[in-house]
Order: structure tokens, then C-alpha cells, then sequence
């Protein structure tokens, strides 16, 4: 298959929408990172995105909307106050929101689970893409199964040259982590996976928030995903990659050693400003300013090009899983399996 890579026009988003219609998948930029879409009330459609992906069946999908209107079909029953709350306080915006769903929606789509996840992206390109389809899209990460997302859509073309026709190119996504999931199944909403609508931010909107336990662990043995992202070890460079939490200068020291006694090509990740207390090594900072959100915006394009460097082992500095960077941390610790050492 030729895959084509188009700059965002109305040409190139109208030519996506027919692809979407006729059952084909496209890579579409987001405010979170690209993702690949397909009809979401086409389950053989949906099936492409995993083939494409190497992504296991059992991890649900998200399906996207572009106005509120489009919800009541694919949901079971009424959407709750608190439901309500959280849409007009960040849709469209980078937050799923866990509904029961009703029979619209394709086993496919929500992995055998009587739930579904919709979200209603900000990013022009993704509302126009939803438009021109007509339908709405489901679809995660445009990336291989396992690897970093995808925050351009060079990242994309890596890992979807000939196996999808179309990656439409809107330029870097802002945000750089996937949307918070939230279930608001129950009567408090709970966090399944954290993203730029932080667990504070939820609080001061709904009046309340949980946070699921496994956002910090693996699932335990019995457990089902109940949101992308919860299952399997995601997010993941090609080198091995451990975190170091503690004071600065003692993980500086810990970090050091280790670099120092790798036996082959390694590479540290740290704070903006953490440079200097690891000398000569090779330092990537996370992020260009000390702040969550400038880690979250460069994380997976640090991952992506410590593995076009072919880099074996990656030393990170932990970063404060406060606001946005409980999302940070959530991705970097599924990254490196949780191994997440204390110094």
C-alpha cells in the first residue's frame, strides 16, 4: 500500500472523510497525539486499526465525536449531572468519558466490555475529519502497538508506511499525552488514565474524583482494561528504561553509576535545569521549561528519538505526579514496566 502524506487543506480532509465512509483507515492529528481512525459502526473496519497496529483485541478504543449531538446513539440511558458537569467544562478537549453503550457500538470497538469511550477533540482538523466522515471515529494512537505515540506526523509515517492510505499532517500536537479517561459509570468520577485534565481540575468541575490504583501499577491478574492504556506495557523506547525517585542530587549520583557501568550505549532523561549535575553524559532534558505540561508536550518525541539513536539504556529522573504530571509518570512508568527505583 502507498501511503500518502497530506498537509491539512479542506482537499485533503475531504478525500479522509471518504476514506473513513468506504471503510479505510487514516492518521489525523489531535490536541493529544495522531490518531488512527476508522468508522466506529463498522466493526470490519475497526479490525484494520488492530491489524495495522499489532494491538491486542482485548484493549478498547475510543470513539470520537465532534458535537454533543452525536452521543445519545452510541450511549445506554441518560448522561448523568455529573457527566454533564465535566463535557461543558472540557469538551472539546483532551478527556474520555466512560458511558454504557448501547448496541451502535461494535464489540470491536469496545473490546467485549458493555462501556464505551467517547471523546470530543479540539484540534480543527480532527472536528473537520469527524464532519467530512459523517460517522463518528474510533481510534487510538497512531503508532505500532508497544512503541511511543506518535506526536507528529513524521512519527506516523515511521510506523505506518504502507499500511494505511492516508496520514494527515496538522503540524506537532500540543498536548503530547493521549486524553484523560474518566468512568463516569459509578457516582464519582475515576480517573483510569490520566492525561491534561488533571485529577484537580476534574475535582473543582464534578465536586469529587478518584483515581484507579492501577494508574500507578500494573493490572492485577483478573483484571480487565477497562480503558486504553491500563493492560500493557505501553509508551515503550527499544532500550531498557529505569526511574530513579528521590532528591536530586541523590538520583544525579545513582543515575551516574549506572550510566557509568552500562554495558552499552545509554542515554539519562532529565528535569530542565538537571543538566549540569550530570556533567559530560548524555543528558536529553524532559521538556524545554520546568513545568509538567512542557515535559508532557516533548515526552514521546524523546522516547522516538532515543530509538532512532539506538540508545540500550535509558536513566530517568522521576517527575512529581502532581496536575499534569501524574500523567507523565503514568506513561513513563508503563514505559519502563514500573520499574521505578527509590534513592
Amino acid at each position: 500500500m502507498n501511503t500518502k502524506l497530506l498537509p491539512v487543506s479542506p482537499e485533503a480532509i475531504a478525500e479522509a472523510g471518504r476514506i473513513i465512509r468506504a471503510g479505510g483507515l487514516v492518521g489525523f492529528p489531535t490536541e493529544t497525539v495522531y490518531g488512527l481512525g476508522a468508522n466506529a459502526l463498522n466493526g470490519g473496519a475497526v479490525r484494520l486499526i488492530f491489524e495495522a497496529k499489532g494491538r491486542p483485541g482485548d484493549n478498547p478504543l475510543i470513539t470520537h465525536v465532534a458535537s454533543e449531538a452525536e452521543i445519545p446513539p452510541l450511549i445506554r440511558g441518560d448522561i448523568s449531572p455529573m457527566a454533564r458537569a465535566l463535557m461543558d467544562a472540557f469538551w472539546p478537549g483532551p478527556m474520555t468519558l466512560i458511558f454504557p453503550k448501547s448496541g451502535a457500538i461494535p464489540p470491536e470497538v469496545s473490546a467485549g466490555l458493555d462501556t464505551v469511550g467517547i471523546r470530543m477533540p479540539s484540534h480543527p482538523a480532527a472536528q473537520a475529519l469527524i464532519r467530512a466522515a459523517g460517522v463518528p471515529i474510533a481510534a487510538p494512537s497512531a503508532n505500532r502497538s508497544g512503541r511511543p505515540s506518535p506526536t507528529t506526523a513524521q512519527h506516523v509515517m515511521d510506523d505506518m508506511n504502507g499500511r494505511i492510505p492516508l496520514i494527515l499532517d496538522g503540524g506537532p500536537c500540543a498536548v503530547g499525552v493521549e486524553s484523560t479517561v474518566i468512568d463516569v459509570t459509578g457516582p464519582v468520577p475515576r480517573v483510569l488514565r490520566p492525561g491534561g485534565v488533571t485529577p484537580e481540575m476534574i475535582a473543582a468541575a464534578a465536586g469529587a474524583v478518584e483515581v484507579d490504583g492501577a494508574v500507578m501499577r500494573p493490572l492485577q491478574e483478573g483484571e480487565k482494561p477497562r480503558s486504553p492504556g491500563m493492560k500493557y506495557r505501553h509508551y515503550a523506547p527499544v532500550g531498557s528504561l529505569v526511574i530513579f525517585e528521590g532528591r536530586a542530587e541523590a538520583v544525579a549520583s545513582e543515575i551516574c553509576a549506572r550510566y557509568d557501568a552500562a554495558p552499552g550505549s545509554a542515554a539519562i532523561l532529565a528535569l530542565p535545569g538537571h543538566e549540569p549535575l550530570y556533567g559530560a553524559r548524555r543528558v536529553f532534558p524532559l521538556g524545554g521549561a520546568d513545568s509538567a505540561e512542557s515535559v508532557a508536550a516533548a515526552l514521546f518525541a524523546v522516547l522516538r528519538r532515543l530509538d532512532d539513536e539506538r540508545v540500550q539504556f535509558i536513566f530517568s529522573e522521576a517527575v512529581d505526579a502532581e496536575g499534569v504530571g501524574l500523567a507523565v509518570m503514568n506513561r513513563l512508568g508503563r514505559a519502563a514496566a514500573f520499574h521505578i527505583e527509590k534513592v
